[in-house]
């Protein structure tokens, strides 16, 4: 009898375990300080949502949603990987994005399950119907009074084209004098982001490296495998710091381990 209430009880903790790690939403803030920020923009804040992969976080997504009007954000970015290409459900994934117009404008870059649905000109319908910005190899200007920054954003290369190529396309109408954010779903590609002497990026894709193990970081991510260097945090290299979220959702692997779901919120402070 002893043992089978001892192996009950190490069921139920097993599964409190696995179900918070998998839906306990944290809000992980940093500050972006720099002398690119326009004095009006200082204070200016950006709340980020990743990899969703059509995860279910309460009634009707309450539970983010609430996270996310918290947060008390300027705009919205999210970026990629908002449905999951394993289970495609465009409307349970966008239940979500359909409340955040409601909050701060919104603006969206594609993640390899997108591509992977052979679905994204109705996703991009879809999105731009309820009023999200679509970024698709393109740019933005955001003004308060006379001042003003670029947002640029760039689809997933496993749409056919390669990061250069995009970011060509998408800077191609950038004033250069603006601070530059980027939204780009994939963080491997983060040595391009620095050549490009882009200020500001916004990554997801990896997961948080899906499992992490305390003291060493995430386990494997895609386009990484094992151990892989970009899975949450912020990175610097020259001039350009690239934000990782560690997304929401999962996709293959169905539990996060020791890397709670997150939302990440970004302050622009000038100096």
């Amino acid at each position: 009898m002893k043992r089978i209430v001892k192996l009950f009880l190490f069921i139920i903790v097993i599964y409190l375990f696995l179900y918070i790690n998998n839906h306990w939403i944290v809000t992980t803030e940093h500050v972006y300080e720099s002398e690119e920020v326009p004095e009006n923009f200082d204070g200016f804040r950006i709340t980020q949502v990743s990899d969703l992969h059509d995860a279910v976080f309460g009634d009707n997504q309450q539970n983010l949603v609430k996270k996310v009007q918290k947060s008390n954000p300027d705009v919205i970015f999210i970026t990629g990987d908002v449905i999951d290409s394993n289970r495609y459900d465009l409307e349970q994934s966008l239940d979500a994005v359909r409340q955040f117009v409601q909050i701060a404008e919104v603006y969206y870059v594609i993640g390899n399950h997108e591509v992977a649905t052979n679905k994204v000109d109705e996703i991009y319908n879809v999105m731009e119907e309820m009023g999200v910005h679509v970024m698709a190899n393109s740019s933005v200007t955001l003004k308060r009074e006379e001042q003003s920054i670029s947002v640029a954003g760039i689809e997933d290369p496993l749409n056919g084209h390669d990061t250069q190529s995009m970011l060509n396309e998408a800077l191609s109408t950038v004033n250069p004098e603006n601070l530059m954010i980027l939204l780009a779903h994939r963080p491997e590609q983060f040595t391009t982001y620095v050549e490009n002497h882009i200020d500001l990026v916004f990554s997801g894709h990896a997961h948080g490296g899906q499992v992490r193990i305390p003291g060493i970081g995430g386990l494997a991510a895609p386009g990484q495998g094992f151990f892989p260097k970009y899975t949450a945090g912020t990175y610097e290299g020259g001039e350009t710091v690239m934000n990782v979220s560690r997304g929401l959702g999962n996709s293959g692997f169905p539990f996060r381990i020791f890397n709670l779901p997150e939302i990440v919120v970004v302050e622009l402070k000038s100096i």
